[in-house]
């Protein structure tokens, strides 16, 4: 893998991450609409990450199976289907007939904890995003 492979892989992963923490940020903005402008609940969402890869040359010729890995991108944004919390509170202008409100099924602790995990990534691929480009200068520094 070239520099500027591993400059692309890098950045890659950060993109990605950084659509997670959006992802998160939302979640966590919307932990207690009951509605939005349809009238349903809020549903919490989660990002689904795939491989970013393309076939080599020799798979092109052949029909080996081998693929260069080109970092990760998103593939889709899903909403959690599980239910919500109900909470009674008969005065709510959402409350059911039996005074029950249905709350997202957006859990807090788990969003910080995901969000932890997702800056944890960015900070990775930061790092060896700057160890590569301090490689590559180090390169430069090479021929004088």
């Amino acid at each position: 893998m070239s520099l500027f492979g591993a400059m692309d892989v890098s950045a890659t992963g950060m993109t990605a991450q950084q659509t997670r923490m959006d992802t998160i940020s939302e979640n966590i903005a919307n932990a207690n609409t009951t509605r939005d402008g349809n009238g349903n609940v809020y549903r919490r969402k989660t990002v689904l990450f795939e491989e970013k890869s393309y076939p080599t040359f020799s798979e092109s010729l052949s029909l080996a199976n081998g693929r260069i890995g080109k970092g990760v991108k998103v593939s889709q944004i899903v909403e959690d289907t599980s239910q919500g919390n109900m909470v009674y509170d008969p005065s709510h202008p959402d409350a059911n007939e039996d005074g029950y409100v249905i709350y997202p099924n957006v859990n807090t602790v788990t969003e910080m904890t995901n969000m932890i995990d997702a800056t944890r990534a960015y900070e990775a691929n930061v790092t060896v995003l700057n160890s590569t480009k301090g490689m590559a200068l180090k390169a430069l520094d090479i021929g004088q």
